[in-house]
């Protein structure tokens, strides 16, 4: 269906509500084992509420997961908030010792895992304050009886989420979200997709990820049911999709890729309705492939960033005439494209990209400095005023109104979809013992958007190849797949600055040299 340009009521609920909207008799969820009906849902998210609650962790406190998808990891996000907790999702691909930053960082009570990933954690991983329950003691058994919590009546403006995400510098950090901005961002991308109740969504990303878990939210905001789906091919999304029915794929361009290189039987491929992009910039190319291999297929290609979630998206109509544009703003946003004194820019001017208006997330948890830098208040020339998030990113505008990417102000490095912060690569590297210094920088690559290089200081006179080895194997225990470097180079010595500090600049010129990139 077109796009519904009217503008929508800013009337947010507590995101727990939820799944009340959706028919009590229609799935909510499809697994392996079998669907769930929304009231089934919602029996459980009541239930395993007062199982949390009776934990009495306390109002405010923070309730960490790293699970695995499933029916347990979707409901969580509505069951700690009813407890009266704050959620702290964590990305099930993440290795122990970036857990244990988010643990102690958020000041979590407890965290909710499987035996393994417990198992995983080292002496002094874990606070002594943090509870540690194993997801086996919270399954379908424990909920067939017991204390049930009715949905909550929370302020809007009460803190629901911590969304952990990379910065440019330093550690993860966490983004904090209000159910104001979950529930009105869930209405805002169901609104400009036009989901329905009778839409099934497959769920293929990290429900950390603020893309993947509004896709639970949106969904359920439509009456819509989810398929979560954990996969190690892409032959698994395909099959799935004709298991469950699926009609809308939400993606990065990784993932098309992989997608567009399997073989889709006709009548699988023609059941997808809806493809949303976003984690990267869709490539003309992609953009033809998947309207060959999906013909019934309405493209969303969309923009957004933690701190605000979503901010535009291109209406599918548009996609083959402006296939690298990332639109105009989605309902509840105001994206202003503006020069270093905050004035507007003209059509055609690059200038950084700020989103105004109710999305705006609270800032990053416990870190007032970082929360200084990027929300601040907004434009003069704002419509909605107050805070802004200063994504940044630099956008320019065309005489039309359409949007389209410049670049990025900061060092990160997007990589299939994921943010990762070349710190945290350079700390995982140091954590080795294999090497003393390193700097990680982004490459250019055409299907995961960059892919990491690592420039590291081995002893003089080691054998190389066998270093590079070495610190391969010990990087694949430190860090998770996503942050792992395509390209290693070992150099004797690093450039540096006057002040004796790594000269990045000029290691990150010479290596990209070296590499031709």
């Amino acid at each position: 269906m077109p796009h519904d340009s009217t503008p929508l009521p800013i009337a947010p609920q507590p995101i727990d509500h939820l799944l009340l909207r959706g028919a009590p008799q229609d799935d909510a969820l499809h697994l392996r084992e079998g669907a769930i009906p929304f009231a089934e849902a919602e029996r459980r998210v009541a239930r395993l509420a007062a199982i949390l609650a009776a934990r009495q962790l306390g109002t405010g406190a923070r309730v960490a997961t790293w699970l695995g998808k499933g029916w347990l990891s979707a409901l969580m996000p509505l069951a700690a908030v009813r407890a009266g907790y704050i959620h702290v999702p964590i990305n099930p691909l993440l290795k122990r010792a970036q857990v244990a930053h988010i643990l102690a960082d958020s000041g979590a009570a407890l965290l909710l895992s499987n035996a393994g990933r417990i198992a995983s954690f080292e002496a002094g991983d874990v606070p002594a304050s943090c509870a540690l329950v194993e997801d086996a003691a919270l399954g379908a058994d424990a909920l067939v009886a017991g204390d049930m919590l009715g949905a909550c009546a929370a302020s809007t403006d009460t803190l629901a989420a911590i969304l952990y995400t990379s910065g440019s510098t330093g550690r993860p950090k966490g983004v904090m979200l209000s159910h104001a901005n979950l529930w009105l961002g869930a209405q805002a991308v169901a609104h400009y997709l036009g989901l329905c109740a009778d839409d099934r969504l497959l769920g293929v990303l990290p429900f950390s990820f603020d893309y993947g878990q509004n896709q639970l939210l949106g969904g359920w905001y439509a009456g819509a049911s989810i398929a979560p789906l954990d996969y190690l091919t892409p032959t698994e999304v395909v099959r799935a999709v004709d298991r469950y029915g699926i009609t809308t794929i939400a993606g990065v361009p990784p993932l098309w890729v992989q997608l567009l290189d399997c073989a889709w039987p006709d009548a699988t491929a023609a059941r997808i309705q809806r493809i949303t992009n976003s984690g990267g910039a869709l490539t003309p190319r992609l953009v033809r492939g998947l309207c060959e291999k999906f013909p019934a297929a309405r493209i969303f290609a969309m923009y957004g960033l933690t701190e605000a979630f979503r901010s535009t998206f291109l209406p599918p109509e548009l996609i083959a005439e402006r296939p690298e544009s990332i639109g105009k703003a989605i309902p509840h946003a105001e994206i202003l494209i503006v020069r270093d004194d905050g004035s507007p820019t003209a059509p055609g001017e690059a200038g950084e990209l700020v989103h105004c208006g109710p999305l705006v997330a609270q800032g990053y948890w416990q870190d007032a400095e970082r929360t200084a830098l990027r929300f601040r208040p907004a434009p003069a020339h704002s419509q909605y005023g107050g805070t802004a998030v200063w994504s940044g990113d630099k956008a320019v505008r065309d005489g039309d109104g359409f949007l389209s990417f410049v670049g990025r102000d900061d060092e990160m490095i997007k990589t299939s979809g994921n943010r990762v912060s070349p710190t945290e690569v350079e700390e995982g590297a140091a954590m080795t013992g294999l090497v003393a210094e390193s700097v990680a920088f982004g490459v250019k690559d055409a299907n995961a958007g960059a892919t990491i290089a690592l420039v590291a200081r081995g002893a003089q006179g080691t054998d190389k190849l066998a270093l590079e080895g070495e610190l391969r194997a010990a990087l694949r225990r430190e860090l998770p797949n996503f942050m792992q470097p395509k390209y290693i180079l070992l150099w004797d010595d690093l450039p540096r600055n006057a002040n004796g500090k790594l000269d990045r600049v000029a290691i990150i010129a010479t290596a990209s040299v070296e590499l031709g990139a």
